[in-house]
């Protein structure tokens, strides 16, 4: 896929943690639990790779799965889906559609109004409180 923003692997791993790259440049997942959680405040949530508003704090819940969970994202574009059939399973992957970072999967178990729980890696966002 090819996508608006593109970065060097070499600014990538200059401008990232381990984890982050790991998790949007090689679709890895960190662990269940070992993000802080996110302010509670108003603010949104954005690409850690390329600083794209992704998710706003009013469409975050807590999902008890470990991960941030959204019921929707800012906006349609904000984020692309594909399918992910790795580990024998059949997920549907969320990336940035602005520079295509990993960023979770999205799964048919939310809560309304869309039904939706996109289970997104704190590492692979930066939180902008409202008004910065």
């Amino acid at each position: 896929m090819s996508f608006p923003v593109q970065k060097s692997d070499d600014e990538l791993r200059e401008r990232l943690s381990p984890l982050a790259y790991k998790v949007t440049q090689r679709e890895g997942t960190e662990r269940a639990f070992t993000h802080d959680d996110f302010p509670k405040d108003p603010g949104r949530f954005h690409c850690v790779c390329c600083g794209q508003a992704l998710f706003d704090q009013a469409q975050k819940f807590d999902s008890g799965t470990g991960w941030p969970s959204f019921w929707a994202p800012l906006d349609e574009g904000a984020v692309g889906t594909r399918e992910d059939r790795k580990l024998f399973m059949r997920r549907t992957e969320v990336h940035c559609s602005n520079c295509g970072a990993h960023l979770g999967h999205v799964f048919p178990d939310g809560p309304p109004p869309t039904g939706l729980r996109y289970c997104m890696n704190g590492v692979a966002m930066d939180f902008v409180p409202a008004g910065d």
